[in-house]
C-alpha cells in the first residue's frame, strides 16, 4: 500500500497538485464548494423531514435538492482524491481524515437505511402531515453526522492536535 501511495504522490500529477502555487489550493477551493452544495442540499431535506415547511412535500424537496448533493458529492470526490494522492500515507496517518472517512460512511448508510426502509411510505406524509419517528431520527442522525464529519475533515489541517 505505502508503494502505490507514493506512485500517487510522485506521478506528474500528484507532484503538480502538491508543489505548484495553485494546484492544491484550486483542489481546496473546489472541494468547499462540493461540501457546500452536498450538505447544504442534505441538511435542507433533513430539516423538511423535521418538520421546517411542512407543507413543501418531501417528494418535491427531494427532486430539486438531490440533483445538487450528487453534483457536490461528484466535486467532493474528484478534488480530495486529487489532494489525497499529494501524500495518502500522511493523510491516512491522520485521525480526522479517518475518522472523516467513518462518519461520511455512517451518513450514507443512515441514507441508505432511509431510502430503503423509510421512505417508502412517503405518500402518506409527504406534505402537511408530520414525518415518522423514523423518518424524524434519520434526519437528525444525517445532519450530526455531516457537521462531525465537516468538522473533522476541518481539523485534518491542525497535525499539531493529533502528532
Amino acid at each position: 500500500m505505502t508503494a502505490f501511495l507514493l506512485q500517487l504522490k510522485y506521478s506528474a500529477y500528484g507532484s503538480w497538485v502538491g508543489t505548484s502555487l495553485w494546484g492544491y489550493a484550486v483542489f481546496e477551493v473546489f472541494h468547499l464548494i462540493g461540501v457546500a452544495l452536498l450538505v447544504g442540499a442534505i441538511t435542507l431535506t433533513d430539516l423538511r423531514l423535521l418538520g421546517i415547511s411542512r407543507a413543501l412535500p418531501v417528494r418535491v424537496t427531494e427532486k430539486y435538492l438531490l440533483p445538487w448533493v450528487w453534483a457536490g458529492f461528484s466535486i467532493i470526490v474528484l478534488s480530495g482524491a486529487s489532494m489525497f494522492i499529494t501524500d495518502g500515507k500522511l493523510f491516512l496517518e491522520n485521525p480526522f481524515f479517518v475518522s472523516k472517512l467513518v462518519l461520511i460512511a455512517l451518513a450514507g448508510l443512515n441514507a441508505a437505511f432511509f431510502q430503503f426502509r423509510v421512505h417508502g411510505g412517503v405518500a402518506e406524509w409527504d406534505a402537511g402531515r408530520p414525518s415518522p419517528v423514523l423518518a424524524r431520527a434519520c434526519a437528525a442522525m444525517s445532519i450530526g453526522l455531516w457537521f462531525l464529519a465537516v468538522a473533522s475533515g476541518r481539523l485534518i489541517a491542525y497535525p499539531e492536535l493529533w502528532s
